[in-house]
């Protein structure tokens, strides 16, 4: 699970190519059990701010992970056959965001498609 956390934040801002449903979900899961644990560690120690909303570790680590988020975001939208471009659509209020999770749950486009080839099916291959 945290081999593929740490490779998409090895991409750091790699907005080109595709990226698989489980990569996308495993590294959200990271991100929410990271920012759990962060606010946990604020609040304990006192750094947790009322008027913000969150605290200096957590707020930290959400600079830190942002482009990251964004540019796996753009990975699953080109798997699923879309362009990246479509992360903008979460920018309309309520049915935004529930478009972009359709997409994110959706399978991938089977073959190659104009983003590059087929992740799923290169790690299968790569198995056998």
């Amino acid at each position: 699970m945290f081999d593929i956390y740490l490779s998409a934040l090895k991409k750091y801002a790699v907005f080109n190519g595709r990226a698989r449903r489980k990569e996308y979900w495993l590294f959200m899961l990271c991100n929410i059990i990271v920012t759990i644990v962060l606010g946990l560690v604020d609040m304990t120690l006192g750094l947790y701010s009322e008027e913000s909303g969150f605290g200096l570790l957590s707020g930290l680590y959400a600079l830190a992970v942002i482009i990251p988020s964004i540019a796996l975001s753009i990975r699953r939208l080109h798997d699923t056959g879309r362009s990246g471009w479509w992360i903008l659509i979460s920018l309309v209020p309520v049915i935004g965001p529930l478009v972009l999770l359709v997409f994110y749950v959706i399978d991938s486009t089977p073959g190659d498609n104009d983003y590059g080839p087929n992740p799923k099916e290169q790690s299968t291959s790569a198995l056998a």
